[in-house]
């Protein structure tokens, strides 16, 4: 090979090589989605039904693989073509969080996952400890044993954490979800209480707790008791200030909803119109911590609250290109 012919080979090697540096330095790094993970595998079974998922669910870049979906959909008994049935990435996320902390590798057992509204209000006309707005019904909670570990000190655990929810009545399982942080046993069950009548604990939450700039954002309303569900056609975006003080409003966010809402107050009949509300985060956001603040309109109910905003969520910072 002639040195000019090095020279020249050396120097596409060079110019590859940069091309290579500068295509990685400006593509956006892998997001850790969720404020719990464990290590992306799970190892559930349906104690009923005995569908089984062992295996990896997320690969190395967060994002979740399709066929490891579906088989946890049917462990869950959620049927992956049911539209309400779809279970939480969060709740996924967190069970695998739980299995990892407390005897990594261990099976976890689903003995009740996702629960359609027609069979939750079934149990509870049977008398059975079924909250009326129970978060089975919307993927997010699941009664669990794990494996090794002593339902107690799952309970106790989530407790500690201070995020999610945790129920224990004494038994060999324990109810988690992902809701809002609280923790009861057979003593302070709010079962069969007015707790939660007239939407009194309606939510909104974000499919993630991490998000870039220009993101979009899937939300759903959750805990609702009476329907119809009067909602504002236009949201707020808010911020935690620096000193943490409380929310201030930094910017409008306008919800897509599925379906049609000509009208400012558009009004939704039942759990499967309050999901998967599309929005997107403006591109010049600043990093932070924010939440989304949905507006009702003709409440219904004097006990329902006139605004509900969701969990707080992190915006990172945009990662800007590099040029070479």
């Amino acid at each position: 090979m002639s040195p000019g012919f090095r020279s020249a080979w050396t120097l596409l090697l060079l110019l590859a090589l940069c091309a290579g540096m500068s295509t990685q330095a400006a593509a956006e790094p892998p997001i850790s989605r969720f404020n719990y993970n464990g290590d992306g595998r799970l190892h559930l079974i349906n104690a009923k039904s005995g569908a089984v998922f062992n295996g990896v669910y997320r690969g190395a870049d967060g994002a979740f693989d399709p066929a490891a979906r579906h088989a946890i959909q049917r462990v869950f008994d959620a049927p992956p073509d049911e539209p309400l049935a779809g279970i939480s990435l969060r709740l996924i996320a967190f069970l695998d969080y739980l299995e990892t902390q407390l005897n990594p590798g261990a099976r976890i057992e689903i003995a009740s996952g996702w629960r359609s509204p027609t069979y939750n209000t079934q149990l509870r006309n049977t008398g059975r400890l079924a909250a009326s707005a129970s978060l089975h019904q919307y993927g997010m909670a699941a009664d669990i044993q794990i494996a090794g570990v002593d339902s107690r000190r799952v309970w106790h655990f989530v407790r500690d954490l201070g995020f999610g929810g945790a129920g224990f009545y004494q038994g060999r399982l324990v109810h988690v979800d992902v809701g809002p942080a609280r923790f009861w046993d057979q003593t302070t069950s709010g079962v069969g209480t007015d707790i939660s009548t007239e939407n009194k604990l309606i939510g909104l939450v974000t499919d993630y707790d991490r998000y870039r700039p220009g993101d979009p954002v899937v939300l759903r309303f959750i805990r609702m008791t009476r329907f119809p569900v009067a909602v504002a056609s236009m949201w707020s975006l808010e911020q935690v200030p620096a000193d943490d003080g409380a929310l201030e409003t930094v910017a409008p966010f306008k919800p897509h909803f599925t379906i049609a809402a000509d009208d400012p107050c558009p009004s939704f009949p039942d759990i499967g119109a309050m999901m998967n509300i599309t929005g997107v985060l403006p591109d010049d956001l600043a990093p932070g911590r924010y939440g989304i603040r949905a507006h009702f309109c003709e409440k219904g109910a004097e006990a329902m609250p006139d605004t509900v905003v969701t969990p707080l969520f992190e915006v990172l910072e945009r990662r800007a290109p590099t040029d070479f």
